[in-house]
C-alpha cells in the first residue's frame, strides 16, 4: 500500500443526462454481463488500441553486474508534479522486471519518429543484444539513457504495486531532459508518427 489511501471511483454505464448508454454499455460492442463479468483479453486490448500512446525504452543497470537491461513500454505516464513523479507498467515475465526492481531505479527513454526499429529491438527478450550499438550514457542512478531520445527522465522507485500480470513502479524523477523533435507513436497495433 502506498502513502496515498485508496479512493472508491465509480463508473456509470449509463448517462442520466443524456438518456444513452456510456462508459462500459456499447450497445454495439462486447459488455460484461453476469455470464462473461470480464472482457476476454483480444477485446481489451482491441478497445485501448484505440487510445494513442508514445513510446518509451525504459532502462536500468542490474544492481549486482551493472549491466545494462532495459524494453519498450507504451504504459506510462506523468502521476504527480509535487514531487515530481512518473509511473511505468512492467510485466512480470518481461526479461529486465526484476532487474529493475532489484536495481530500485529506471529511465524512462522517449523515442523519436525515426526509431522504430529501436524500439522492436527493445522489444524482444534477448537482453544480451539490446543495447549492442546503442550509445548511451549512465545517469545519476547508474541507468542507462539513450544519447538519441528525444527526452528522458531518470527516476529512483518511490512506490511499487501489484496490478494484474504487470508491476505498476512509480519513480520519483531525478534528472531529465528533452531535445527537439517529433515522437514516435503507437495506435491500434501499429507505429505511426504525429503530425500537427
Amino acid at each position: 500500500m502506498g502513502p496515498y489511501p485508496k479512493r472508491n471511483v465509480m463508473h456509470s454505464s449509463f448517462d442520466e443526462a443524456t438518456q444513452r448508454p456510456g462508459y462500459g454499455a456499447d450497445p454495439s460492442g462486447v459488455s460484461p454481463s453476469a455470464d462473461n463479468p470480464e472482457l476476454e483479453s483480444a477485446e481489451f486490448r482491441r478497445i485501448l488500441g484505440h487510445f494513442i500512446t508514445g513510446v518509451t525504452i525504459v532502462t536500468a543497470a542490474d544492481s549486482e553486474t551493472a549491466e545494462p537491461c532495459g524494453l519498450t513500454a507504451n504504459a506510462v505516464a506523468s502521476v504527480s508534479l509535487d514531487p515530481p513523479l512518473v509511473l511505468v507498467c512492467v510485466d512480470h515475465s518481461a526479461d529486465s522486471h526484476d532487474r529493475i526492481v532489484s536495481a530500485g531505479s529506471f529511465g524512462v527513454n522517449v523515442l523519436s519518429e525515426d526509431q522504430e526499429r529501436l524500439s522492436r529491438r527493445f522489444a524482444t527478450w534477448n537482453t544480451a543484444e539490446k543495447f549492442g550499438g546503442v550509445a548511451f550514457h549512465r545517469g545519476a542512478t547508474g541507468a542507462p539513457i539513450l544519447d538519441s531520445a528525444l527526452a528522458w527522465v531518470e527516476c529512483t522507485i518511490w512506490e511499487c504495486y501489484a496490478g494484474g500480470d504487470h508491476s505498476i513502479m512509480v519513480g520519483k524523477v531525478v534528472g531529465g531532459n528533452a531535445r527537439e523533435g517529433s515522437p514516435l507513436v503507437y495506435y491500434r497495433g501499429g507505429y505511426g508518427r504525429y503530425t500537427r
